[in-house]
């Protein structure tokens, strides 16, 4: 579904809530459907809330690989997703959906370097492998950043549920090996 039209839906499920609680207390505050109808209005926003956080990526201590700066590094890159969540969920405008994506893919690529570097320096065996794995990763993000001119709404729907599915494959896959090994070699 459309994300404006599910926010619009939204609005209108309110908006008839509020109605139907007015009127409720017009004919009669006594009534307990009126106060049903209340207690109804006032929890939407959190049975909204509950439905929509799960779309959002939450750090688990399970995805440490053991070496503080890259857990920093891997916690940032989940905010940097929510906040694309964030630009997919509440239709921000094009301006702040583009700086999410390019600030995400900023980062990542950042990232990338980083861990690459610290595999090289310290003869990680599986390091071309590995750096196979980030150069796929950002191809893949390149084509979703193409296709955000063409197509929108989807572009950004698909870019947000590939980063979260691939990070934590990667984090609890390949990085969960290499650092095994960079934690042997005095990495911390």
């Amino acid at each position: 579904m459309n994300e404006n039209a599910r926010m619009f839906g939204v609005a209108l499920l309110i908006l008839t809530m509020i109605v139907a609680v007015i009127l409720g207390l017009v004919a009669g505050p006594t009534n307990p459907l009126t106060w049903l109808l209340v207690v109804i209005l006032v929890l939407l926003p959190f049975i909204h809330r509950k439905l929509t956080e799960k779309r959002y990526f939450k750090w688990k201590n399970e995805y440490s690989v053991g070496i503080e700066s890259i857990d920093l590094q891997h916690k940032k890159l989940i905010n940097l997703i929510n906040q694309l969540q964030t630009a997919v969920d509440y239709s921000t405008g094009e301006t702040f959906e583009r700086e999410a994506l390019d600030e995400l893919v900023e980062y990542t690529v950042t990232h990338f370097r980083y861990e690459e570097n610290l595999m090289e320096e310290h003869a990680y065996p599986d390091f071309e492998a590995h750096r196979k794995q980030h150069d796929n990763m950002v191809k893949k993000v390149t084509e979703v950043v193409d296709n955000y001119k063409e197509n929108k709404d989807n572009a950004m729907k698909e870019a947000t549920a590939y980063l979260k599915d691939w990070l934590i494959n990667h984090i609890n896959g390949t990085d969960k090996q290499y650092s095994d090994f960079l934690i042997g070699k005095g990495v911390k």
